[in-house]
């Protein structure tokens, strides 16, 4: 028997490969890599989303926390409505009977100089998402009326009349009349009157008459209008416009 044949057979067989250790080491490496280019790559395209998302909330459409019931019946706690930011961006501006989000500041809140910006951006960031209530200084009611408008509170049937012209608001909460307290004012040139449709607990231009401005919101405070109703499920859908101001004439008419 050749047993140094049998010895070379047997020598024959695979040794270890010494840089085996190395691939193995460079592998999990490879894939540790490409995990962290994953996360990455999902972080990113979260951060552009949410970029995305807050551009076309502030010009295209915002979500808005409807955070009282001043609007009620139209609009509850709780609602998120779409604002319209186009609305009113090309020339158009609001009209008598359209529900508007505004911002405030400086009629219907004084502005507020101490106001930390970084907490303010952060809340408006998730305000705009409808994550969030809205600032403080930010409204939504329902514009009664334009510039150079006559309104006067109120007749024997307790409505307004706005330019000579008595307006039934089917709108309103059941029970409330136009306004508990009387008044009799002309809208400014390039102003709102603003009021809710829960009139006895809204408050809006009326409690403001005494303040410089007179409870007026410039035409530039306004964000957009309120076209539809995106929560809850029960309620999607537009929001139902009114025909209550279609006889109102244009101001100055109803003494010409």
């Amino acid at each position: 028997m050749d047993t140094q044949a049998q010895h070379s057979e047997r020598d024959r067989s695979p040794e270890p490969d010494a840089g085996s250790g190395e691939r193995s080491r460079f592998s999990r490496t490879r894939a540790r890599l490409a995990s962290a280019l994953s996360w990455r790559r999902v972080l990113a395209g979260a951060v552009l989303a949410t970029v995305v998302l807050l551009l076309f909330s502030s010009y295209v459409v915002q979500p808005f926390l409807v955070p009282s019931g001043s609007m009620e019946p139209t609009l509850r706690v709780g609602d998120r409505v779409l604002v319209n930011k186009l609305a009113y961006r090309f020339g158009a501006e609001p009209q008598r009977g359209d529900v508007v989000v505004f911002d405030g500041t400086g009629s219907f809140v004084r502005e507020d100089l101490d106001a930390n910006p970084l907490a303010g951006l952060v809340r408006g960031a998730a305000a705009s998402l409808g994550l969030a209530e809205p600032a403080d200084t930010d409204f939504v009611k329902r514009v009664v009326g334009v510039g150079g408008d006559r309104i006067v509170c109120c007749d024997a049937k307790g409505r307004l009349a706005v330019n000579g012209t008595a307006v039934d608001e089917p709108y309103l909460y059941p029970g409330d009349t136009a306004s508990r307290a009387p008044f009799d004012i002309v809208v400014s040139a390039g102003t709102l009157w603003m009021m809710g449709d829960h009139r006895s607990r809204s408050s809006d231009s009326r409690d403001r008459l005494g303040s410089p401005g007179g409870g007026m919101v410039p035409v530039e405070r306004v964000s957009g209008r309120v076209d539809w109703l995106g929560w809850p499920p029960a309620r999607v859908g537009p929001l139902t416009g009114t025909g209550a101001f279609g006889d109102v004439r244009a101001p100055g008419a109803a003494h010409g």
